[in-house]
């Protein structure tokens, strides 16, 4: 969510909503991950601040200072949530949506019921640290813009008809509805199951195979904030091309090594060609010469 040359500082607290006990802090400084960490008596004031406004029944949602806007939000009267961002010209309802993403993150990759029903925060802690590289992507610059829209981030493929109907007869072969072609965290493609998805999985799954290190193949266990917060999904990911995966939800089945070579290649290297027109559009979205209207800034 920063903002290309800007060189503000954004704090991420995120800490347990009952005990106050502060259950991890990310930063990021010009775009990129920082390691600058707020000293312990600044989150215990901003968080006793925002209780101590609750025990009055008042609801401190955010603040400015000269230079900086700080941003409070309650999940589940179980996480408590809290941003201070000094890139200029952030808005509080930038910083609102941030923190309805992150702990969307956190959802997807713990779980609601860990979340809710916190009984080892320790071991909360270690299972977080699943979502940092997700979380630090929100918070450092990025080209996709799903977190402000709220709406998944696309590309426009130059033969767009050719990879869907590969993808809806790959879908069939492998025995799940939820199929999509993701390129540097934006869908190529995608069934209209996957399309069906809510909010905010349909913005998530895509930004966290955009965020993972390069592999071959993925089994990666995950909940729906909206669709499962309490049973886990399986992301199975197989990498077509250098920043091009096919991601497929799905339950028990099919087991990853069911998707093998054979099924791959029928269906996905007689469209080599149209997969490698893919890749440009990871940073752009549109191909080349794509018209657009007059009214239309970009």
């Amino acid at each position: 969510m920063g903002e290309e040359g800007t060189e503000g500082t954004i704090h991420l607290l995120c800490l347990a909503a009952s005990s106050g006990v502060p259950l991890f802090c990310r930063s990021s400084r010009g775009g990129a991950p920082a390691r600058q960490q707020l000293p312990f008596s600044v989150i215990g004031s901003l968080n006793g601040v925002h209780m101590f406004g609750q025990n009055l029944e008042v609801q401190l949602s955010s603040s400015r200072t000269e230079d900086t806007t700080v941003v409070w939000k309650s999940f589940h009267d179980s996480i408590t949530l809290i941003v201070l961002s000094s890139e200029e010209g952030t808005s509080e309802l930038r910083l609102e949506r941030l923190l309805q993403m992150v702990f969307g993150a956190m959802v997807l990759l713990v779980g609601l019921e860990e979340l809710t029903n916190i009984r080892n925060v320790e071991r909360l802690k270690k299972e977080l640290r699943a979502s940092y590289r997700l979380i630090d992507s929100f918070l450092g610059d990025s080209e996709l813009i799903g977190d402000l829209t709220q709406c998944v981030d696309c590309v426009v493929p130059p033969e767009g008809s050719l990879l869907q109907e590969a993808l809806s007869g790959f879908a069939e072969a492998a025995g799940t509805a939820f199929v999509s072609l993701v390129v540097s965290g934006r869908v190529v493609a995608a069934t209209e199951s996957w399309w069906r998805l809510g909010m905010p999985e349909a913005v998530l799954l895509p930004w966290l195979v955009g965020s993972l290190p390069p592999q071959a193949a993925r089994d990666y266990p995950v909940y729906l904030p909206h669709g499962s917060p309490t049973v886990p999904h399986r992301l199975l990911t197989l990498t077509l091309l250098p920043d091009l995966e096919l991601c497929l939800l799905c339950g028990p089945q099919p087991p990853l090594s069911q998707l093998d070579a054979q099924l791959l290649e029928r269906w996905w290297q007689p469209l080599l060609e149209p997969l490698r027109g893919c890749l440009p559009l990871g940073t752009r979205a549109l191909p080349a010469g794509f018209p657009l209207h007059t009214d239309i800034l970009g």
